[in-house]
């Protein structure tokens, strides 16, 4: 298969892509991968990909800041999640919270975790799931000096609360 960029020379560099459903395929030759900018020599893992960094060096560096954060509880710095793929601690979670949201929406296509609930625990998590909204539309409406629709809140989440 010839390169799609010179349609010279054999492609040996594959890179597929997919984009709400849509899989593109490129196929450079070494000369012209290198020219767009991706390191065939140094190891891209995973987390580089995701994190779309696995591409240019110096690009990479202009991305990074200049005083890059560690984690005061583990001592993790985002460079050393890039090599091993996994966070320290708890608190990396906080830390890293910026560099780890758009990495958690391309692999989880959410930023919100849903989980699996066992059947017998669905009603009950349902209902909390409902008294937390509740509640938070009843501190709306008291900030909002809304009273009586405070006081349909309440009585809302009496009548669900056990």
């Amino acid at each position: 298969m010839l390169c799609d960029r010179c349609k010279e020379t054999e492609a040996t560099v594959h890179l597929t892509q997919v984009v709400n459903g849509v899989v593109e395929k490129l196929h450079l030759c070494e000369n012209c991968a290198s020219e767009a900018g991706f390191d065939l020599q140094g190891p891209v893992s995973i987390t580089d990909i995701l994190l779309g960094l696995g591409g240019n060096k110096q690009e990479q560096e202009q991305l990074e800041p200049a005083v890059e954060k560690i984690c005061p509880n583990c001592h993790l710095t985002m460079g050393d999640f890039k090599k091993r793929g996994r966070l320290g601690c708890a608190k990396c979670y906080e830390l890293y919270r910026d560099e780890l949201a758009p990495l958690l929406k391309a692999v989880h296509r959410s930023e919100q975790h849903t989980g699996k609930v066992p059947s017998r625990e669905r009603e009950r998590v349902h209902h909390s799931q409902e008294i937390k909204a509740l509640q938070q539309e009843l501190n709306e409406a008291v900030s909002r000096e809304d009273y009586e629709q405070a006081a349909r809140l309440r009585d809302q989440i009496r009548k669900i609360e056990p």
